[in-house]
């Protein structure tokens, strides 16, 4: 069995203190994206809003947003047009998120 060991990833940083996205795949044409997300504890992630569908699996930790809470082992589809700002809610670890973004993400802030 292969357990997902996050300390192997080479974590590209992004212009936000404390958000690192690794893209797996990008298709420029469509504006489709796979991606890791880590959002380091207590950190918020843009305040963002989804072109087109996008399939969000959380593979550590957790967060929250406007909608609830989302733990580790949680797969949750987020439609066209939903707006958010995930938030990592573990004191002690990173929220690690393998995303599927449709079309891409706009960032509101």
């Amino acid at each position: 069995m292969m357990v997902f060991d996050p300390t192997a990833v080479d974590w590209p940083a992004s212009r936000r203190e404390g958000i690192f996205v690794k893209v797996l795949w990008r298709d420029e044409e469509s504006g489709d994206v796979a991606a890791l997300v880590r959002m380091d504890p207590g950190c918020r992630y843009p305040r963002h809003l989804h072109v087109r569908d996008e399939e969000v699996f959380v593979l550590q930790s957790g967060f929250r947003d406007e909608r609830g809470e989302y733990p580790a082992g949680t797969f949750h589809r987020f439609a066209a047009g939903t707006i958010h700002a995930p938030i990592a809610f573990d004191a002690a670890l990173p929220c690690i998120l393998f995303v599927v973004a449709h079309g891409g993400i706009e960032l509101l802030d």
